[in-house]
């Protein structure tokens, strides 16, 4: 089985736009810089358009209408308007490939996202981190399509179960999309924190040290697989999950199941 660098050789990455560049670099200050992150975002009348719209949407709940980039940043918040600005330029480089539905593709990345950015949240995690790492982490799958097309038919192979897309592409590749992911951030200078999210998320429990926000990620994909594609009461959901990762991450299985959100409430508008 080739190992992921590997398979990379001969595959074209797309341009990464200008604004990510300038935010990933904003990601390694130890505090947020404003007027980079602010100046980037407003350079692009396309994205900033997106972004008052996704601020708008349910999922924020702000008790008025945001009409401006300033007006995001101050109600959503600096940070949380940097995490959206990222996975919405992630989004707009790709191209849908044959054999995906992009709408579920995307839907999924944003309940992931979601899930994850709750989950970071509950245990003291950093939030945003995780929620960008759990958005991007499917990527690879679009990396897989182009790199070998005629495998995406077994992988995206129905019914989906929770976990059992990782399982066909490790048979099928040697590796997960979430691996391919971790390359690929690796190779567009993501911070290190996050690649390696990205790198043990799909099985975090066999690297060490234990990588919580890996971790976090393979609850969240998890969380957002089962809502989309195997609806069940909570308290099903929060038992299907691998009991010796909800104790290597101290979750309470009682509590998660008590207040797991919905999935509809992380898909209410498509960053695609």
């Amino acid at each position: 089985m080739p190992k992921v660098s590997e398979f990379f050789e001969s595959v074209q990455l797309p341009t990464m736009p200008d604004v990510a560049r300038e935010l990933i670099a904003t990601m390694r200050d130890d505090e947020i810089p404003f007027e980079k992150v602010r100046s980037a975002i407003f350079k692009d009348p396309a994205l900033t358009a997106k972004l008052i719209r996704l601020a708008n949407s349910a999922r924020f709940g702000l008790p008025r209408q945001v009409a401006s980039l300033d007006d995001a940043i101050i109600m959503v918040g600096l940070n949380q308007v940097r995490t959206l600005a990222l996975a919405a330029c992630m989004s707009g480089v790709f191209k849908d490939a044959p054999g995906l539905d992009a709408q579920a593709f995307w839907k999924e990345s944003m309940a992931t996202g979601g899930y994850a950015q709750w989950l970071a949240r509950t245990l003291g995690a950093d939030a945003q981190q995780s929620w960008l790492a759990g958005f991007l982490v499917r990527l690879g799958e679009l990396i897989i399509a182009q790199k070998a097309p005629e495998q995406i038919e077994a992988i995206e192979h129905l019914p989906h179960h929770a976990g059992g897309r990782w399982e066909r592409e490790r048979s099928l590749l040697g590796f997960s999309e979430a691996q391919v992911t971790a390359e690929l951030a690796r190779r567009w200078h993501f911070p290190d924190s996050l690649v390696r999210a990205l790198e043990t998320a799909e099985d975090p429990l066999s690297h060490t040290p234990f990588c919580r926000q890996g971790g976090i990620v393979h609850v969240a994909m998890l969380l957002a697989e089962i809502g989309l594609e195997e609806p069940m009461p909570a308290a099903d959901a929060i038992a299907s999950l691998p009991a010796e990762l909800k104790q290597a991450l101290q979750l309470d299985s009682g509590w998660l199941a008590e207040h797991l959100p919905p999935v509809e409430s992380f898909v209410d508008v498509p960053v695609k």
